[in-house]
């Protein structure tokens, strides 16, 4: 439904469509992208901490939501080859990794379910942000950018629009009028980046200025972009990148009905295949060692964290 600005401030507040969209995450049914200075990240210092202001924006003109999702795998097989794709199944399409992450999950082996949550899919949302204050880069704030982060963050979003406790107001943090600016607080916590500290602040208008605020909006990146297919390589590519990573023989892997993991199966269990990889394959030493600063709760930037080693390879 696309609309035009009047139109957006006359909705201002409203969650009606964005639950609706949240519903569905809380019940489910990137291959690293080149350097894009579309995007901003929060700069961290020596010790892993960094802070920023930023403002989540409404959804820009022609696109009906203001975040998009990604799902991506990234993983060192056992001949030492990274693969670093986007997932299929973020199109609704069969992908070949799920594939065989079904195959090695129903196969009932803890070995083999160690391996599939090793290669499970990982989630990435897209938005528009709003540099409100950016410490370390002070040239960003009054920009307009794209943001990439991960469950978490968004975790964070959901429970504003759905707080739990009846002394709580929901907000739209999308919002040019109602919403509020988001504390972005990273720090090192056992060699990981953590977010947990962050917090929206109280709800806000984001400026007076409706001419400012429509500026704003005008600047906003097309979101869908990205789901665009050109952005994902063939079921076949895949598969046989898949093929080349795990096995050096570069023999088939089987095909198995598309199931996440975690979810409940209504199919028989999938003998797994010969060639498929073993637990007990261990990596080299060097590849063995604890990465450091490693995001776990920011799926996006763990990912470009292994993105990193596999271009190093």
């Amino acid at each position: 439904m696309a609309f035009d600005f009047s139109s957006l401030k006359k909705q201002r507040g409203s969650l009606d469509t964005l639950m609706k969209e949240v519903e569905k995450i809380a019940q489910p049914q990137s291959t690293e992208a080149q350097k894009d200075d579309r995007f901003w990240s929060l700069e961290v210092d020596k010790a892993g901490n960094g802070y920023a202001v930023i403002r989540f924006l409404p959804p820009t003109k022609g696109e009906d939501l203001p975040w998009i999702r990604v799902w991506n795998h990234g993983f060192q097989g056992p001949t030492g080859k990274w693969y670093i794709e986007n997932s299929l199944t973020t199109l609704g399409k069969t992908d070949p990794v799920s594939e065989l992450n079904t195959e090695l999950w129903n196969a009932g082996t803890e070995a083999n379910k160690e391996i599939a949550r090793k290669q499970k899919r990982r989630l990435t949302y897209y938005a528009n942000i709003y540099i409100v204050k950016d410490p370390a880069h002070p040239e960003n704030e009054g920009k307009v950018m794209l943001y990439k982060f991960g469950k978490k963050i968004f975790d964070k979003i959901k429970d504003v629009m759905q707080p739990q406790f009846e002394d709580e107001d929901p907000i739209n943090p999308f919002d040019f009028w109602k919403g509020a600016n988001f504390k972005l607080k990273a720090r090192d916590v056992e060699g990981y980046r953590n977010y947990d500290k962050s917090e929206f602040e109280t709800s806000s208008v984001l400026s007076e200025d409706d001419d400012k605020l429509e500026s704003i909006w005008n600047k906003q990146h097309s979101l869908n972009e990205f789901l665009d297919p050109k952005h994902f390589k063939s079921y076949e590519e895949l598969k046989s990148k898949l093929e080349q990573v795990l096995n050096a023989s570069g023999s088939s892997t089987a095909r198995a009905d598309k199931i996440e993991l975690g979810e409940a199966s209504t199919r028989p269990a999938f003998k797994p295949k010969e060639d498929a990889p073993r637990a007990e394959s261990p990596a080299p030493k060097a590849e063995r060692e604890k990465p450091k600063a490693v995001d776990l709760d920011d799926d996006s930037d763990s990912l470009s964290y292994f993105a990193k080693l596999a271009n190093d390879d």
